[in-house]
């Protein structure tokens, strides 16, 4: 495996959980969203700062895979990394695991690169000199 990853630690609120206490299904999405913003800020330049210089990353797909429940107090650990960093598209995969290194998730978010006005436009040079340690192709 080439590339490195960013991790962060999770831990299950029961906010997240059903009656089942089982995280519910859509709140991984969540937490997708969190670690990506927790990896921009790992690189640098957190999003709101790409925001104010008219860049954004909407989600145009996303695919989860899940492996095994996670539960409340349950310590998740995410792994980002790109899988994809093209003229418009940026595209992360993940990975969730829980104590004893138990497969939770496997997902995978694609982007689009755009200005405010929801135009596309390429990927900023700076952004991927600062992705290519963290790019592993699928």
């Amino acid at each position: 495996m080439s590339g490195s990853q960013f991790r962060h630690l999770y831990r299950v609120p029961y906010s997240d959980c059903t009656l089942g206490n089982h995280v519910y299904y859509s709140r991984y999405l969540d937490l997708l969203e969190t670690v990506r913003g927790e990896f921009f800020r790992h690189l640098g330049v957190p999003l709101l700062a790409w925001q104010e210089r008219d860049t954004i990353f909407p989600v145009i797909e996303a695919r989860l895979r899940y492996k095994s429940p996670a539960r409340y107090d349950d310590l998740l650990t995410t792994e980002i990394w790109v899988s994809a960093a093209g003229r418009v598209r940026l595209n992360f995969a993940y990975r969730v695991v829980k104590q004893a290194g138990i497969l939770v998730l496997e997902a995978e978010t694609l982007h689009v690169c755009t200005a405010l006005n929801e135009k596309p436009k390429r990927l900023p040079e700076d952004l991927i000199a600062a992705l290519q340690p963290y790019t592993r192709p699928e």
